[in-house]
Protein backbone atom coordinates (compact mmCIF):
# COMPACT_ATOMS: atom_id res chain seq x y z
CA UNK A 1 0.00 0.00 0.00
CA UNK A 2 1.14 3.55 -0.85
CA UNK A 3 0.35 6.39 1.83
CA UNK A 4 2.16 8.94 0.87
CA UNK A 5 4.00 9.71 -2.59
CA UNK A 6 5.13 13.44 -3.50
CA UNK A 7 7.86 12.06 -6.12
CA UNK A 8 10.48 12.70 -3.77
CA UNK A 9 9.58 10.73 -0.96
CA UNK A 10 7.28 7.38 -1.21
CA UNK A 11 6.06 6.07 2.02
CA UNK A 12 4.44 2.33 1.41
CA UNK A 13 4.12 -0.99 3.24
CA UNK A 14 7.87 -2.42 4.62
CA UNK A 15 8.68 -5.54 2.25
CA UNK A 16 10.76 -8.52 3.33
CA UNK A 17 13.21 -7.73 0.12
CA UNK A 18 13.77 -4.10 2.92
CA UNK A 19 15.26 -5.71 5.48
CA UNK A 20 18.84 -6.65 4.59
CA UNK A 21 19.28 -2.79 2.68
CA UNK A 22 18.37 -1.29 6.35
CA UNK A 23 20.27 -3.32 8.43
CA UNK A 24 23.66 -2.76 5.75
CA UNK A 25 22.90 0.73 6.19
CA UNK A 26 22.63 0.74 9.70
CA UNK A 27 25.77 -0.88 10.24
CA UNK A 28 27.68 1.32 7.55
CA UNK A 29 26.66 4.15 10.01
CA UNK A 30 28.00 2.17 12.91
CA UNK A 31 25.07 0.86 14.90
CA UNK A 32 25.32 -2.45 15.34
CA UNK A 33 22.35 -3.84 13.34
CA UNK A 34 21.14 -7.25 12.72
CA UNK A 35 17.80 -8.39 10.37
CA UNK A 36 16.23 -9.62 13.57
CA UNK A 37 13.99 -6.21 14.73
CA UNK A 38 12.54 -5.66 11.45
CA UNK A 39 11.74 -9.58 10.44
CA UNK A 40 9.88 -9.83 13.91
CA UNK A 41 8.05 -6.24 12.63
CA UNK A 42 7.27 -8.22 9.00
CA UNK A 43 5.65 -11.26 11.28
CA UNK A 44 3.84 -8.57 13.82
CA UNK A 45 1.99 -7.40 10.60
CA UNK A 46 1.54 -10.98 8.78
CA UNK A 47 -0.26 -11.65 12.69
CA UNK A 48 -2.20 -8.64 12.23
CA UNK A 49 -0.31 -6.71 15.23
CA UNK A 50 1.21 -4.10 13.54
CA UNK A 51 1.30 -1.97 10.19
CA UNK A 52 5.06 -1.68 9.42
CA UNK A 53 6.06 1.20 6.45
CA UNK A 54 9.24 2.09 5.03
CA UNK A 55 10.28 5.45 3.28
CA UNK A 56 12.10 6.05 0.08
CA UNK A 57 14.00 9.19 -1.23
CA UNK A 58 14.30 9.49 -4.51
CA UNK A 59 14.15 5.41 -5.10
CA UNK A 60 16.50 4.84 -1.78
CA UNK A 61 15.50 3.31 1.27
CA UNK A 62 15.34 5.90 3.53
CA UNK A 63 13.61 4.85 7.21
CA UNK A 64 11.00 3.16 8.58
CA UNK A 65 8.31 2.82 11.27
CA UNK A 66 5.83 0.65 12.02
CA UNK A 67 2.31 1.28 14.51
CA UNK A 68 0.70 -1.27 16.95
CA UNK A 69 -2.64 -0.61 16.80
CA UNK A 70 -3.20 -2.42 20.66
CA UNK A 71 -0.23 -2.88 22.16
CA UNK A 72 0.07 -4.69 25.84
CA UNK A 73 3.27 -2.68 26.61
CA UNK A 74 4.66 0.52 28.08
CA UNK A 75 2.98 3.29 29.53
CA UNK A 76 -0.64 2.81 27.58
CA UNK A 77 -0.34 -0.65 26.98
CA UNK A 78 -3.32 -2.39 26.82
CA UNK A 79 -5.37 0.89 27.10
CA UNK A 80 -6.54 0.71 23.04
CA UNK A 81 -4.01 3.19 22.35
CA UNK A 82 -1.62 2.86 19.19
CA UNK A 83 1.76 3.19 19.81
CA UNK A 84 4.54 4.11 17.13
CA UNK A 85 7.46 1.86 17.55
CA UNK A 86 11.28 2.16 16.22
CA UNK A 87 11.22 5.23 14.11
CA UNK A 88 14.27 5.32 12.28
CA UNK A 89 15.73 7.29 9.23
CA UNK A 90 19.00 6.84 7.86
CA UNK A 91 21.39 9.56 8.72
CA UNK A 92 22.46 10.54 5.14
CA UNK A 93 18.61 10.98 4.40
CA UNK A 94 18.14 13.18 7.65
CA UNK A 95 17.33 16.95 7.30
CA UNK A 96 15.26 16.42 3.77
CA UNK A 97 11.58 15.74 5.58
CA UNK A 98 11.72 11.99 5.36
CA UNK A 99 11.61 11.63 9.25
CA UNK A 100 8.62 14.35 9.45
CA UNK A 101 6.48 12.61 6.26
CA UNK A 102 7.49 9.09 7.60
CA UNK A 103 5.88 10.23 11.21
CA UNK A 104 2.77 11.96 9.59
CA UNK A 105 1.84 8.15 7.71
CA UNK A 106 2.14 6.20 11.23
CA UNK A 107 -0.07 9.58 12.62
CA UNK A 108 -2.48 8.79 10.18
CA UNK A 109 -2.52 4.94 10.62
CA UNK A 110 -3.14 5.55 14.49
CA UNK A 111 -5.37 7.99 14.19
CA UNK A 112 -7.45 5.54 12.10
CA UNK A 113 -7.76 3.43 15.72
CA UNK A 114 -7.63 6.11 18.44
CA UNK A 115 -7.28 9.82 18.95
CA UNK A 116 -4.05 9.00 21.35
CA UNK A 117 -1.14 7.80 20.49
CA UNK A 118 1.98 6.84 22.71
CA UNK A 119 6.13 6.26 21.63
CA UNK A 120 8.86 5.29 23.89
CA UNK A 121 11.93 7.21 23.38
CA UNK A 122 15.26 6.44 24.41
CA UNK A 123 17.16 8.59 26.79
CA UNK A 124 20.71 8.88 25.45
CA UNK A 125 22.27 11.17 23.01
CA UNK A 126 21.54 8.73 19.76
CA UNK A 127 17.99 9.76 20.67
CA UNK A 128 18.77 13.38 20.74
CA UNK A 129 17.47 13.84 16.93
CA UNK A 130 14.24 11.94 17.43
CA UNK A 131 13.59 13.40 20.65
CA UNK A 132 13.67 16.93 19.71
CA UNK A 133 11.07 15.95 16.71
CA UNK A 134 8.86 14.19 19.28
CA UNK A 135 8.44 17.21 21.18
CA UNK A 136 8.00 19.77 17.96
CA UNK A 137 5.35 17.32 17.05
CA UNK A 138 3.38 18.09 20.32
CA UNK A 139 4.01 14.89 22.14
CA UNK A 140 4.51 15.11 26.41
CA UNK A 141 5.70 12.90 28.56
CA UNK A 142 3.09 10.51 29.86
CA UNK A 143 4.07 11.29 33.79
CA UNK A 144 5.04 7.87 34.54
CA UNK A 145 8.67 8.49 34.46
CA UNK A 146 11.35 6.79 33.39
CA UNK A 147 11.21 3.31 32.45
CA UNK A 148 13.67 0.90 32.50
CA UNK A 149 13.90 -2.58 30.56
CA UNK A 150 9.62 -2.24 30.35
CA UNK A 151 8.83 -1.06 33.49
CA UNK A 152 8.80 1.74 35.39
CA UNK A 153 12.24 2.32 36.81
CA UNK A 154 11.07 3.32 40.80
CA UNK A 155 13.28 6.51 42.14
CA UNK A 156 16.85 6.05 43.37
CA UNK A 157 16.91 2.93 41.33
CA UNK A 158 19.46 1.62 39.19
CA UNK A 159 19.77 1.41 35.54
CA UNK A 160 21.68 1.68 32.55
CA UNK A 161 21.45 4.86 30.00
CA UNK A 162 21.13 1.92 27.26
CA UNK A 163 18.21 1.61 24.56
CA UNK A 164 16.03 -0.11 27.78
CA UNK A 165 16.32 3.62 29.13
CA UNK A 166 12.65 5.12 28.28
CA UNK A 167 10.56 8.19 28.45
CA UNK A 168 6.99 7.50 26.98
CA UNK A 169 5.46 10.54 25.33
CA UNK A 170 1.77 10.71 23.91
CA UNK A 171 -0.05 13.21 21.83
CA UNK A 172 -3.72 13.87 21.33
CA UNK A 173 -4.30 13.69 17.54
CA UNK A 174 -7.91 15.39 16.51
Amino acid sequence: MIYYNDGEVLIRDLERGDVDIFVDGENAQGWDSTPEKLLTRLKDVEEGRAIAIAAEFNGQLAGYVSVYPNNTWGAFGGMGYPEIVDFNVLEKFRRHGVGSRLMDAAETIAGSYSDIVYLGVGLHSGYGAAQRMYIKRGYIPDGSGVWYKERVCEPYAECVNDDDLVLYLSKRLR
